[in-house]
């Protein structure tokens, strides 16, 4: 994949509440659906088909990324916010939230440490031929975590 920044032709943003107080560990915070369903509807909308090899892993990876935000950054997050790209050969999506925690990407998922979220999301990135970014916010109380796939 090119390390040059092109364009990115198509752009959805969706804001998501945090989590609502639940029974610990849920099987999937309605947030994760929701994003989701919004992540299949714009690909759709764009002209992705959904049966292209990436489109599974792709929203396998922003259902981790959006779990660990919900579960993990409220309080402080009051929201998070997903944001949706497509361009030619190209799919991104970042998950935002208000925590400071800036996770470590590069090794989440190596020398047999961490069996699901971050590993998860790196394993598949790395597989797909995509890249992941964390980006901080510029006051320090939160971050983005940006992952970029080849179509």
């Amino acid at each position: 994949m090119s390390t040059q920044l092109q364009p990115l032709s198509h752009r959805h943003v969706l804001t998501l509440p945090p989590a609502p107080p639940a029974p610990p560990a849920p099987p999937a915070p309605p947030a994760v659906r929701v994003a989701r369903e919004t992540a299949e509807q714009a690909l759709a909308e764009w002209g992705v088909n959904p049966g292209h090899p990436v489109v599974a892993p792709a929203l396998l990876i922003l259902s981790e990324l959006v779990t660990n935000s919900v579960r993990h950054a409220a309080p402080p997050s009051e929201q998070v916010t997903v944001t949706y790209a497509a361009g030619a050969g190209c799919l991104a999506f970042a998950v935002h939230d208000r925590h400071p925690h800036q996770p470590r990407l590069h090794g989440a998922g190596t020398a047999g440490r961490g069996t699901g979220g971050l590993a998860t999301v790196m394993e598949l990135t790395g597989t797909l031929g995509g890249t992941a970014v964390v980006r901080g916010d510029g006051d320090g109380r939160g971050k983005s975590i940006w992952i970029t796939l080849p179509l």
